[in-house]
């Protein structure tokens, strides 16, 4: 089976008074139903190749292949339905709309890309019970606590059926036991599922509960960690 997530000699240059050369010709690959955490200290490169691999920015130079397209020959158009019909995101600090309920806040994504509002809150629900929080449906962000919050975003992430969740410092906001309770959802996601996860984390508990460590220093993957976690097959196929 092909990787789902295939980096080859990517440069990306941030542009201003003065050129910052962030990635430097970076390789890597992902293989479908892994989880993979991209570790480094700040300003390596960490955040920029996920928006990068992921269609959010441009790169300058080099190739990435997304479940086998390339992401450099898509239009904005065709890079931002392909995020919606095959990828979910979850980030730090959780943009959730504040005036919206749980569920509403889960469905949107769902209504924007045209989804009749019966089937969207149909699959808000069930992505809220993944999760576990079906009783919490109804309650706004400042009703929750911060681990809730972000299982509400994994939720959002979730309802498009992704094949793939990139996840920025997701446990960035919270204690180390809410942090952990949220990685051991995206665990038993990846492995009961076999949903494909990239985290970019600062945390090594977080790196640890991970398949593999990709480490980055100064704009290049610099030495990676394969660590004895289980494995289950993907469900997500192409």
């Amino acid at each position: 089976m092909a990787p789902i997530v295939e980096a080859s000699a990517v440069f990306k240059t941030y542009t201003g008074k003065v050129e910052v050369p962030v990635l430097k010709g970076v390789d890597l690959t992902v293989e479908a139903g892994e989880m993979v955490a991209i570790m480094g200290p700040s300003g390596c490169g960490k955040t920029t190749l996920l928006n990068c691999l992921s269609g959010l920015d441009r790169f300058d130079a080099g190739e990435v292949l997304v479940e086998g397209a390339s992401v450099a020959a898509m239009s904005d158009r065709e890079r931002t339905d392909h995020r919606a019909r095959r990828m979910g995101f979850v980030f730090q600090f959780y943009n959730l709309i504040p005036v919206l309920s749980s569920v509403e806040n889960v469905e949107l994504p769902l209504l924007v890309a045209g989804v009749p509002p019966k089937e969207a809150r149909r699959r808000a629900l069930e992505a809220l019970a993944m999760v576990a929080l079906e009783g919490r449906a109804d309650h706004q962000p400042e009703e929750l606590s911060g681990g809730e919050r972000q299982r509400v975003t994994i939720a959002r992430s979730l309802v498009n059926d992704p094949a793939l969740v990139w996840a920025d410092e997701p446990t960035g906001d919270l204690d180390s036991e809410k942090a952990m309770e949220v990685v051991a959802l995206m665990r038993d996601l990846n492995q009961e599922r076999g949903l494909t996860f990239v985290v970019v984390t600062h945390d090594i508990a977080v790196g640890r509960a991970t398949d593999r460590i990709i480490r980055m220093l100064d704009g290049n993957v610099v030495d990676q960690e394969i660590l004895e976690v289980p494995r289950v097959r993907p469900h997500h196929a192409a």
